[in-house]
């Protein structure tokens, strides 16, 4: 059984060999915020202002591959956004989740398109359906919803209805 250990010190002493998260904490430990490993799953909290620069930190660990970008609303709590970045490592055979706050005053984060193109897409559905603007994106613009859509639909705060 795997048991979850919490913390970034805490982490480093259970996995004192992961690329990801010793590479992370020999750029900027001031930008990992947190660490979690559990059910074999290594979970970074990096600080929004540093999210570009810490995936191209991993990159150059050796984690090649962007599987994804996703967002949760944690609405009605702050930081009410979680935008979230599966990594993977083929030669390493491993991953890793960083995850980010942000707050709802400023929904905006920096693309990461620059590295990974293929966070493209990613960047414009997270954009479309929880509002989430990413600083420098190529072509930030609706990719599921009409471009008069009057909102971001996956909002907790969005009427079931829409809006009248």
């Amino acid at each position: 059984m795997d048991s979850a250990v919490q913390g970034k010190d805490a982490v480093l002493t259970a996995l004192p060999d992961n690329r990801a998260m010793t590479s992370l904490l020999a750029w900027n430990p001031d930008a990992v915020l947190d660490a979690k490993y559990a059910l074999k799953e290594l979970t970074v909290t990096i600080a929004r202002d540093e999210i570009r620069s810490a995936c191209q930190t991993v990159k150059a660990a050796g984690y090649n591959f962007l599987e994804d970008v996703t967002c949760v609303d944690w609405y009605p709590s702050e930081p009410r956004f979680q935008v979230t970045y599966h990594i993977l490592s083929h030669s390493l055979k491993d991953r890793v989740r960083l995850i980010s706050p942000v707050e709802s005053i400023d929904p905006s984060i920096d693309s990461i398109t620059p590295i990974w193109p293929s966070a493209n897409f990613y960047e414009r559905e997270v954009w479309d359906l929880f509002g989430v603007r990413f600083h420098s994106h190529p072509s930030l613009r609706r990719i599921m919803l009409p471009e008069e859509w009057e909102g971001h639909p996956l909002r907790k705060d969005y009427p079931v209805e829409g809006y009248r």
